[in-house]
């Protein structure tokens, strides 16, 4: 992963609405694809709130900032080797994970590895390399992605892919306002989270509901995150 501390923005603003509203986002588009599974891995797991919505008795964290892990509830780890033997999960969740992790290739296998037979992963990771800009820098990112994209990445690493589509397609408009205005005017050295109004914030979080909605019934062609869910075959 990226040298720089992970998870930090989400650690410090947990209720930002982004995280707020991916989560109901993620619940829509991929909860389907995770029913019932008795051990799961969120590797990740102290950015933001994600996985709330997934039903597990057993449940493990990993991530690399140890103030997004609950002291004995979690592994500070990193995704490129995780600390777990092999068919260990039936579901890893890895939501705007991979694109920290360079080689991508080793993140997919080791998630591949840990998981056993007829296993399921599921990922979120953000869209479009024309909206890098200096944010992606900061946070540590390698790549942004389309969906044909992650597909590629996720089949070539021996994933079958059950679904694929696009997320925040409700405030796209506004992601796309924000990037071509910080490649106009990057933000201020440290400022890692567009402040938003609070009539903003209600405006997004309310249309991400109604895009919530829409992913339970269908995909969704353009947005700036990809969901997708895949299984390691049996």
């Amino acid at each position: 992963m990226s040298t720089r501390q992970p998870g930090s923005a989400s650690i410090e603003q947990p209720d930002y609405w982004w995280y707020r509203a991916r989560s109901e986002l993620l619940r829509a588009a991929l909860g389907p694809h995770a029913q019932g599974p008795t051990r799961l891995l969120d590797v990740g797991s102290a950015d933001g709130p994600s996985v709330a919505w997934l039903d597990s008795p057993r449940h493990a964290c990993l991530d690399m900032d140890l103030r997004g892990l609950r002291p004995g509830d979690g592994v500070c780890a990193s995704a490129l080797s995780l600390p777990f033997a092999d068919a260990s999960f039936d579901l890893v969740s890895a939501f705007d994970v991979v694109e920290h992790c360079e080689p991508e290739s080793t993140v997919l296998r080791e998630f591949h590895r840990v998981l056993q037979p007829g296993g399921r992963l599921l990922l979120s990771v953000p869209a479009y390399e024309w909206a890098w800009t200096d944010h992606d820098v900061r946070a540590g990112h390698h790549r942004r992605y389309t969906r044909g994209r992650l597909v590629r990445a996720v089949t070539g690493a021996g994933y079958s892919v059950r679904r694929v589509s696009h997320g925040f397609a409700g405030v796209f408009p506004f992601f796309a306002a924000e990037r071509v205005l910080r490649r106009v005017r990057p933000a201020a050295s440290g400022a890692t989270l567009p402040e938003v109004s609070p009539t903003l914030e209600r405006l997004f979080l309310g249309l991400s509901r109604t895009e919530a909605r829409l992913l339970t019934r269908r995909d969704l062609p353009f947005g700036s995150s990809v969901f997708l869910a895949a299984d390691k075959p049996v």
